[in-house]
């Protein structure tokens, strides 16, 4: 679960009831850009994992992913 995301649905109902303060639009679009930030990583985490396999046994990844997967492993957290 994200932790914040109680908060953005707090901040969407009220924003569709009664409106929200400069302070809270902010506050929104902050969250939502953390939220959108934290989607996209878990995305690509996955898609990091992924290799695709024929029939016969053979990797079939796309060229693309597995440059990607490179780049990836490269870069020291």
């Amino acid at each position: 679960m994200i932790p914040f995301l109680d908060r953005i649905n707090e901040l969407s109902r009220k924003q569709n009831n009664s409106g929200l303060s400069d302070q809270e639009k902010l506050e929104q679009m902050e969250l939502r850009q953390n939220y959108l930030k934290m989607i996209r990583g878990q995305l690509l985490t996955t898609m990091l994992a992924v290799s695709v396999v024929d029939r016969e046994g053979n990797d079939v990844t796309p060229s693309k992913l597995v440059d990607e997967k490179k780049v990836h492993s490269s870069i020291k957290i």
